[in-house]
C-alpha cells in the first residue's frame, strides 16, 4: 500500500479489525519510511449498482457522494468520522439488499 504522506510503497499493518457484519476490514498501517500512520478499508467488490436520477438518467452508485451528503448533514453535530462511515455502510447495505441493479435517488435520500 502506498503511503499517502510520502508516496513510498513500504508499510506494515499495525492493527486489523472486521466490522460487526463482516463486510469491511479496517487496517491501521504505519509507513516504514516516514513513520506516519494511516487507515485503509477493505470491502468486497460487488456487481455495480446504478442510481436512477429524477430526470430518468442513470449513473453509477457513488459511495463518496453519500458520504459527502452525510458529512454535510452532520456538520454542526458531534458525529465522528467512524460514525459517518457506519451510517454510509448502513445505507449501502440496505440499498443493496432491497435493489439488485438499480435504485431511485429518492430511496437513497430517505
Amino acid at each position: 500500500m502506498r503511503c499517502p504522506f510520502c508516496n513510498v510503497d513500504n508499510d506494515r499493518v499495525v492493527d486489523s479489525r472486521s466490522s460487526a457484519d463482516g463486510g469491511v476490514v479496517r487496517r491501521r498501517r504505519e509507513c516504514l519510511a516516514c513513520t506516519k500512520r494511516f487507515t485503509t478499508y477493505e470491502r468486497i467488490e460487488e456487481a455495480p449498482l446504478r442510481v436512477i436520477k429524477k430526470d430518468g438518467s442513470r449513473a453509477p452508485f457513488d459511495r463518496e457522494k453519500i458520504r459527502h451528503g452525510v458529512v454535510r448533514a452532520c456538520e454542526k453535530r458531534p458525529v465522528s468520522a467512524a460514525q459517518v462511515d457506519e451510517i454510509v455502510q448502513g445505507i449501502e447495505n440496505e440499498v443493496s439488499k432491497k435493489y439488485e441493479r438499480e435504485v431511485p435517488t429518492r430511496v437513497i435520500g430517505e
